[in-house]
């Protein structure tokens, strides 16, 4: 059996502002650190055989907080990374909004290439879904450290979602994260989302 825990980063500062990181590779914020300092004991709880990052330093920066426990190397992954927000990363949600009134509309309702040079949900649930894929092979317990949209589109992917179904799985908390499984008679299945410590302050915007 293969399980594949896929842990969203820590805290940043465009987080907390709802400004749009996409691939725009943002820091971790004091919070974020913190974040990954508490949730690196739980996981490290699961005795993982392995960890893989997005090379995104908000991603990698996370999964090295569980590497300092467990003595394992992180392995990067740029697959592994946002999804790419074309014209609006760098961009608070409301000048988004305000720029691209259209496109803006077809992403809140869920349009899978509202435009703007948005990369297609489709897309990103192959390029996540292919890195999850070649990261459950390393064996065992797998943390994967990535993004929130990342996240939810490459698990979907794995799992044989329809878009429809993705859409309604809530959005992963800050240094949150989700555990797939995959056996011989089930294949891949969903066994938890969004665990992690609730104590500690989080934000659940996706990008």
């Amino acid at each position: 059996m293969t399980r594949l825990i896929v842990w969203r980063h820590g805290n940043t500062d465009w987080n907390a502002t709802n400004r749009i990181q996409g691939q725009t590779d943002v820091p971790l914020n004091d919070l974020g650190r913190e974040q990954a300092r508490a949730a690196a004991p739980l996981l490290a709880a699961l005795r993982p055989d392995a960890i893989v990052a997005s090379d995104l330093s908000r991603a990698a920066d996370t999964a090295a907080a569980l590497a300092a426990l467990t003595g394992l190397p992180v392995r990067t992954d740029a697959r592994l990374r946002e999804r790419h927000f074309g014209s609006w990363q760098g961009l608070a949600r409301t000048e988004a909004a305000a720029r691209h009134p259209a496109e803006y509309a077809r992403w809140l309702a869920g349009d899978p290439d509202p435009g703007s040079g948005i990369e297609s949900l489709d897309a990103l649930g192959k390029r996540v879904g292919t890195a999850l894929a070649d990261a459950a092979a390393l064996g065992g317990t797998v943390v994967v450290a990535t993004h929130g949209g990342a996240a939810r589109q490459g698990c979907s992917h794995l799992l044989g979602w329809d878009p429809a179904v993705a859409r309604v799985v809530g959005a992963l908390q800050n240094c949150h994260w989700t555990e797939l499984r995959n056996d011989d008679d089930r294949g891949w299945h969903l066994r938890a989302h969004n665990v992690g410590l609730i104590t500690v302050p989080v934000t659940t915007e996706p990008v």
